[in-house]
């Protein structure tokens, strides 16, 4: 363990924790060891957290937040590469402390070797990797095996309809669209609580959610360009969101940009000083409203979305999955491990 770096949990300490008051299921994620990276065990809790909420007649809606300076790192860089947890190979030595070379927005902005300063989440130097691009490695079971439109089963991230199995190398982009897809689908509004950063496949994450929030804490950045991929799978919920203008300049830039600017570009509901003062009405509102109100209502907005989804996902699983296995993406990874500029970089 490197100095400094909180320790790894033990395999019996839940990742995803869970609490309920007054009608609103709060699940926190709990990885500090790696910045709440997208490891298989979070995510496979995660989902299931999730699920339960949705069979739980006494839930009208689902905080997610996090503990820790970072909501999400994007990826489990040590599930991704092998490296070890004993700061072999630290890749945050400042423990997530602002000093940039920055992954996510030059030599000015919030280190961040990524601003989240994470060892096994891949972050920023170059901001997050993801081996698909998209910010994340894991498999993940959802709640039904039914098959969708675009022949990829997404609910269970099981394979498409040729029957082949993993034939391209998309279990892990497939793995992080069933996640999403989750959240899109749950028939409970979600809100984000945002009070950190937030780095490549975790902005897939806030995009799924229906209401966020972010505080002057938080800070974001798309830095999968700058390892040689793109923010593929977490596309599908970001860009029915976005504005197409500040969604070109932060992916192809890999910029990192405050709650102010989140907020203006949908990415997030509102910036607020205070987030827990900010959520105070929002949760009373969803606490009044019907559960079949609600169930119905969200079905309206994530319509758009879901469509994304079922045109969408097996394009982008095999856009990932071909963007890892380049030999660019394993020039940025080496990169960010050696503490170096790619051999693109100008």
């Amino acid at each position: 363990m490197t100095r400094g770096q909180p320790p790894v949990p033990p395999a019996t300490a839940p990742l995803v924790r869970r609490s309920a008051e007054h009608g609103i299921t709060t699940l926190t994620l709990d990885s500090p060891h790696n910045r709440n990276a997208l490891s298989t065990r979070l995510v496979g809790e995660l989902s299931a957290a999730l699920a339960e909420a949705a069979d739980d007649a006494a839930t009208r809606a689902v905080l997610l937040t996090h503990t820790g300076g970072t909501f999400c790192a994007g990826a489990d860089l040590t599930e991704i590469t092998g490296a070890r947890e004993d700061g072999e190979r630290d890749l945050s030595d400042d423990g997530g402390a602002p000093n940039e070379r920055d992954g996510s927005g030059g030599r000015g902005g919030s280190n961040e070797r990524d601003g989240s300063g994470d060892r096994g989440g891949l972050n920023d130097r170059d901001g997050s990797d993801d081996r698909d691009g998209s910010g994340d490695r894991h498999g993940l079971n959802e709640r039904d095996g039914s098959d969708d439109r675009g022949g990829l089963n997404e609910r269970d991230g099981s394979d498409d309809r040729d029957g082949s199995g993993d034939r391209h190398g998309t279990s892990a982009p497939r793995a992080l669209a069933a996640l999403l897809r989750t959240v899109v689908e749950l028939p409970k509004p979600v809100v984000a609580r945002i009070t950190g950063h937030v780095r490549a496949g975790g902005l897939g994450l806030v995009g799924a959610c229906d209401i966020a929030v972010a505080g002057p804490e938080a800070s974001f950045a798309f830095t999968e360009a700058r390892l040689g991929l793109a923010p593929a799978v977490i596309s599908l919920p970001l860009l029915p969101r976005m504005d197409p203008r500040a969604a070109a300049r932060h992916y192809l830039t890999g910029e990192r940009f405050d709650a102010a600017e989140a907020a203006r570009t949908g990415l997030v509901t509102a910036a607020a000083d205070d987030v827990d003062a900010a959520l105070v009405p929002i949760l009373a509102g969803l606490r009044k409203a019907s559960p079949q109100g609600l169930a119905e209502s969200k079905r309206l907005l994530t319509a758009e979305t879901l469509r994304a989804f079922d045109r969408d996902t097996r394009a982008a699983a095999e856009q990932s999955a071909r963007l890892f296995a380049s030999s660019e993406a394993r020039e940025g990874m080496t990169a960010f491990l050696e503490r170096r500029d790619p051999s693109w970089a100008r």
